[in-house]
């Protein structure tokens, strides 16, 4: 009986890892502009058999998007291909949508990012009895090494370096039946190689866009995390710098882990120089000074009324915070399109900015005014006070 049970509980905790790992691994980041434009780079050679290309992109951390160098990666199993994750707007900020690993190629928002990845699915090779067959049209292969190779002309009519979904100046694709339904199969997060080689990215300052201005020293790599042997510079910027316009929302950038908040994000700390919120979970708390009126009765009454009402306004924003959490939850197990995730976004931030009004207005009302001072009596000039 004990056994058994042991064997329950082993069955239980293994069953816990795997739905967490699938509710919390995958990552989305919104940001308030848009991405630069995809650098123009060669793709390295690739290293092995087996070996499948993943396209660079670009990536937000620490209030800068920074490049994440294309690079050659060991599927996580036979018979899998890569998804590249792609910024697409979401009707308040540009989202970012993680990559994948699974049977099909889904749709990565019409993106050309080159090397068999022209915008819709991959030409970049296949599998075949086991073994991944490379496209040398579009692949830097060496044909001594890897023998599992073919030749397809691929006639590419998307040339454009711009590298996100929608909004102004974005490409203009929308997801078909069959992207959706690929998006409904199985798939299997980034492998932790692809996870070390972004965040070794992100701390390479040389890769931020401020820095490098779209022309990234390290366009790619041959493998994972290698930024020495085998690297490969930008040969051009895809198109020219503009640096974004660093005024209130147009500089937000928020992460939050997936079903969590916002499903699909990783928090960030909610950015006090904000004035236009998006969501609840952006949201400060109202935190009044403590009253100095000089009347330490009148104080005390004061500083009670403005617990009971920052009581009110935390149960105000806890409440909104939930509901747009479980309508965040609806929208992905439903596999809403770009425009109800559009007008679910645009709703949320109505509901978000007329909460942070209503509570701004309470606030203000709620202030202690300073006790009037005493009337001095006017004194005639060169006399005594009547």
């Amino acid at each position: 009986m004990r056994i058994v049970l042991s064997l329950r509980s082993i069955f239980f905790m293994f069953l816990l890892l795997v739905v967490s790992g699938k509710a919390f691994g995958q990552i989305e980041i919104s940001v308030g502009f848009a991405p630069p434009a995809l650098p123009v780079y060669e793709q390295p050679i690739c290293p092995g058999d087996g070996y499948i290309w993943t396209p660079g992109y670009w990536d937000y951390a620490d209030d800068d998007y920074y490049w994440v160098p294309g690079t050659w990666v060991e599927p996580p199993q036979v018979g899998f291909l890569w998804t590249p994750g792609y910024w697409g707007w979401g009707g308040s900020a540009y989202i970012f949508h993680r990559g994948y690993w699974g049977e099909h190629v889904g749709f990565y928002g019409g993106v050309s990012y080159g090397f068999g990845y022209f915008g819709n699915g991959y030409e970049g090779g296949r599998w075949d009895g086991g073994h991944f067959f490379y496209n040398r049209t579009v692949n830097n292969v060496n044909v001594n090494i890897i023998h599992n190779t073919y030749n397809t002309t691929i006639v590419n009519r998307n040339e454009t370096r711009v590298s996100y979904n929608g909004g102004q100046g974005g490409i203009n694709a929308r997801e078909s039946e069959e992207d959706r339904r690929f998006a409904n199969e199985r798939h299997v997060e980034p492998v932790p190689a692809q996870v070390q080689h972004r965040e070794q990215a992100a701390q390479n300052r040389d890769l931020r866009a401020s820095v490098n201005h779209g022309k990234p020293a390290i366009a790619a790599t041959a493998r994972p995390s290698d930024f020495h042997s085998g690297a490969v510079a930008a040969r051009e910027a895809g198109a020219p710098y503009k640096a974004p316009e660093r005024n209130g929302n147009q500089a937000r950038g928020t992460e939050r882990p997936a079903n969590e908040n916002h499903p699909g994000e990783t928090r960030a700390e909610p950015n006090a120089a904000r004035p236009n919120p998006s969501h609840a979970s952006e949201v400060e708390a109202h935190k009044s000074a403590a009253p100095n009126t000089g009347n330490a009765k009148a104080d005390q009454k004061y500083q009670q009324q403005q617990q009971k009402l920052e009581a009110k306004q935390a149960q105000d924003h806890q409440k909104l915070q939930q509901q747009q959490e479980r309508e965040h939850q609806q929208a992905t197990k439903k596999n809403y399109n770009d425009g109800q995730k559009q007008q679910m976004e645009q709703r949320h931030q109505q509901q978000t900015q007329q909460m942070e009004q209503k509570h701004t207005q309470q606030t203000q009302r709620a202030q202690p005014r300073p006790a009037p001072q005493p009337r001095q009596e006017a004194r005639p000039e060169g006399g005594k006070p009547h």
